[in-house]
């Protein structure tokens, strides 16, 4: 089921706050029983099937758990049992996710005939894998209590508002709200407002840029001729459309978190203004990064080691982010694409070089280097991503601009200003000055209403939807 479906906003949504603020506002467990029902209802509409799969990752997190909590001055077996889980865990996404590319790449080196099963991937497995990990990693640390109650490891790996596409929330940010949260009414409007803009970027703003990325990226992909302008007008465009897509998405799954009295961390915070990578990816899907630095990267050695065991972090770690996403030669490029350039900009001392006149320059070379990662991200695979890569610097015997960039380019100008404005804190800045001034206040839920009823519409007359990250 989609956050951005009629049948989520009209009928499922509202029936889960009726039933929980009003039939069961009385009783924590009996609500805390309600969303985890309702959330093995949510994966369940679209994967009835896979709900199995689900459980059994709650079940078997929430006993090693409780096995670690009690071994936990037995050293050695607690690391042990952290290992057991860990394995479990990879090895589910291992068996779903990986297991048929793995297949592939032996039959291709070895030239074995190899029976290669057709294995469906259960949606948003890597992020619910990712959170189970994080539980039982955080009661081995110590950074949340143990839960001897299934229910609650079961809420906190299921909660429907990020169970298929995250935001990875880790265990610790919402240990104590499981049982002792404190819902309010300021928490609940917020937490309506935030729902209702991540909505509106996801209808109104990815939605409307993917013919555009389609036309660019398909026309590559049949081997059409396409002029410099209009590939990077694509690249564009899919720059536009996949943060869109998913900070809208993350912007719905914290919003509908506050709802219920969870406070979930910020997943995004403003990516394209930065000026070297490693600042991007420390304002780009936040959860994923800080997942895999404190659970990978840090326990590796981090930075407080060698130059040369540093880089070797930084590969196994940008390894395996491009691996996360999905089994294809292309995220796996990506993610190298990136170790290359934060060893290069670590090595250099680049992100030290503060000079407000490099600026500029500092923040085209990041968001240069932000698409090129984004057409091999999009591209079905590496042939493709070269060749559309080829056109956009004119390596193709290819024109500059042609009648069918200016076209496109008119048609969608104004969203493209809109845009480029919205992946500013401009706006973010105007309300913080004005969040006092009461006709500001009127104006911007006549605002809300009108990004609400506006993306109502634009869904009713709609055939495109889906989120990109439902496929990781």
């Amino acid at each position: 089921m989609l956050f951005s479906s009629l049948t989520f906003i009209y009928i499922f949504l509202p029936t889960i706050i009726f039933i929980y603020y009003i039939l069961l506002r009385k009783s924590r467990f009996l609500q805390n029983l309600f969303l985890f029902m309702a959330s093995l209802v949510f994966y369940a509409w679209g994967e009835p099937k896979f709900v199995l799969l689900l459980i059994l990752s709650i079940i078997v997190n929430w006993l090693f758990g409780i096995i670690i909590d009690k071994k936990r001055e037995y050293r050695k077996i607690a690391k042990l049992l952290i290992g057991i889980d860990i394995l479990f865990n990879l090895s589910l996404l291992f068996v779903f996710k990986y297991l048929v590319f793995t297949g592939r790449i032996i039959q291709y080196l070895f030239g074995i005939n190899l029976q290669i099963p057709n294995i469906v991937l259960p949606i948003g497995i890597s992020f619910f894998t990712f959170q189970a990990m994080s539980y039982v990693i955080d009661v081995y640390r110590q950074k949340g209590k143990v839960q001897s109650n299934l229910l609650y490891v079961g809420l906190y790996i299921s909660f429907f508002p990020q169970l298929i596409a995250g935001p990875i929330v880790r265990y610790e940010t919402i240990a104590n709200e499981i049982e002792n949260r404190k819902e309010n009414s300021n928490d609940f409007f917020d937490g309506f407002a935030r729902f209702v803009i991540g909505l509106s970027k996801k209808v109104l703003l990815a939605n409307s840029f993917v013919f555009l990325v389609d036309q660019t990226f398909n026309a590559v992909k049949d081997g059409e001729n396409i002029s410099v302008l209009f590939g990077w007008l694509g690249a564009i465009a899919y720059t536009f459309q996949v943060f869109f897509d998913f900070s809208g998405y993350s912007d719905m799954a914290i919003g509908m978190g506050r709802m219920f009295g969870f406070h979930f961390l910020e997943n995004f915070n403003y990516p394209y203004i930065s000026t070297s990578v490693t600042e991007f990816w420390r304002r780009w899907h936040i959860s994923l990064g800080t997942w895999f630095k404190d659970y990978l990267y840090i326990p590796l050695g981090g930075s407080r080691c060698s130059l040369q065991r540093n880089i070797f972090n930084l590969f196994v770690v940008w390894f395996l982010t491009g691996l996360w996403h999905g089994a294809n030669m292309n995220y796996i490029v990506w993610g190298l694409m990136y170790f290359l350039l934060l060893v290069f900009e670590k090595s250099t001392g680049f992100v030290n070089k503060d000079q407000e006149k490099f600026n500029a320059l500092k923040w085209l070379y990041t968001i240069v280097s932000t698409m090129i990662g984004l057409i091999i991200f999009r591209s079905e695979n590496m042939h493709d991503a070269l060749l559309y890569l080829k056109y956009i610097f004119g390596l193709n015997r290819n024109a500059f601009i042609d009648e069918i960039f200016i076209g496109w380019f008119t048609q969608h100008l104004l969203l493209l200003v809109i845009g480029a404005f919205l992946c500013t804190p401009i706006f973010k800045y105007i309300s913080h000055k004005t969040k006092n001034n009461e006709k500001v206040k009127v104006l911007k839920l006549l605002g809300l209403i009108f990004l609400l009823v506006l993306s109502i519409a634009n869904l009713v007359s709609s055939s495109y939807n889906p989120f990109i990250y439902f496929n990781f």
